[in-house]
């Protein structure tokens, strides 16, 4: 399995204080980026708020000083750049077509997927249940992040599915999304997740944006609902207003990617590869669910009932998929 050596925190030894500008920017990246990753994908801190203020301004200045050392991947390129005055298209390499979600409240619905699965696999009653893979439909933005030789090139929205728009510029100030990769990731890959607004983040924006408003500011509004606010940030022309918004992200899949021929992973399961992205540094929604045959899939559906109210997000479905990646090309899967 691959090594997620770029998110190990670093401590730097007197010998080490004495690097070199351009040792010094490498030793203070992987530090950055390893607490970024600690903070928003883990939920778990490593270092008070100050002290990476201060080793962020430590960066900022040694790039001031050395503009060769100021490189995309940089932890404080994620913020910056003059606002858009459009949105350029971008044509999917691969395209980001609809997932079929199942909302009903019954469980007939896992039953009928789970049925028409087999089917069309030619199985029959006495073959094994068939391995899938079941997950919550985050009711947010569809988004496509690439990657090429582990840096962050492009961040597309779905669009019609075959072109989208470039929202880089607002998906690089997103403290989830990994600005580099580690060294084990393949030289093309992209990832294809969700972009969303958890329910007290979205609560605690319209409280600020009624203040705003008590406050006699103009040109402020309060937000329908997270889905709503999330894409009105994804979508703004300046970063550094999309970067004021408490945006999250999830991993679920993936379009283009290095074959194995060439060097890239070779993924048998889907299970196993939202497992790699964790590694990767993305975050993956924890109740992924591994099931096998139709009673588990009603067993997570019926679970997702229950538990919908007490999600920290909202959601509009529920999502089954074959977990052999095999299968799902003979299947004509739909991501």
């Amino acid at each position: 399995m691959p090594s997620s050596d770029l998110f190990a925190p670093i401590s730097l030894t007197s010998a080490q204080l004495a690097l070199t500008p351009p040792q010094r920017a490498r030793a203070l990246h992987q530090q950055l980026h390893a607490h970024a990753h600690s903070y928003y994908v883990l939920d778990a801190p490593q270092i008070p708020d100050a002290e990476y203020d201060k080793l962020f301004n430590e960066l900022q200045a040694l790039e001031a000083s050395h503009p060769e050392l100021c490189s995309a991947d940089s932890p404080t390129q994620r913020v910056g750049g003059k606002a858009l005055a459009q949105f350029a298209s971008v044509r999917h390499h691969m395209p980001m077509l609809s997932i079929r979600t199942e909302t009903d409240t019954e469980a007939r619905g896992a039953h009928n997927f789970d049925t028409r699965v087999r089917k069309e696999l030619g199985l029959l009653e006495s073959d094994p249940p068939v391995d899938y893979v079941a997950e919550l439909k985050f009711d947010g933005l569809a988004m496509s992040l690439r990657y090429e030789h582990g840096v962050l090139v492009q961040a597309a929205t779905r669009g019609d599915g075959e072109t989208g728009e470039d929202v880089t510029h607002n998906i690089r100030t997103m403290g989830q999304i990994p600005l580099r990769l580690p060294k084990d990731a393949p030289e093309v890959l992209e990832v294809r997740g969700e972009v969303y607004m958890g329910r007290a983040d979205f609560e605690a924006l319209n409280d600020r944006q009624r203040s705003k408003i008590a406050q006699g500011i103009k040109g402020e509004k309060t937000f329908v609902n997270p889905r709503n606010a999330a894409a009105g940030a994804v979508r703004q022309l300046d970063p550094k207003i999309a970067a004021k918004r408490p945006l999250s992200f999830f991993a679920y899949g993936l379009g283009e990617i290095t074959p194995p021929e060439a060097g890239g992973p070779d993924f048998q399961t889907h299970y196993d590869m939202l497992q790699t992205l964790k590694l990767w540094g993305f975050p993956v929604e924890a109740g992924v669910f591994h099931a096998f045959g139709a009673s588990d899939l009603i067993a997570f559906h019926e679970k997702t009932g229950r538990s919908r109210d007490q999600l920290p997000f909202d959601i509009d479905g529920v999502v089954y998929k074959v977990n052999s990646l095999a299968l799902q090309k003979r299947l004509g899967f739909v991501s």
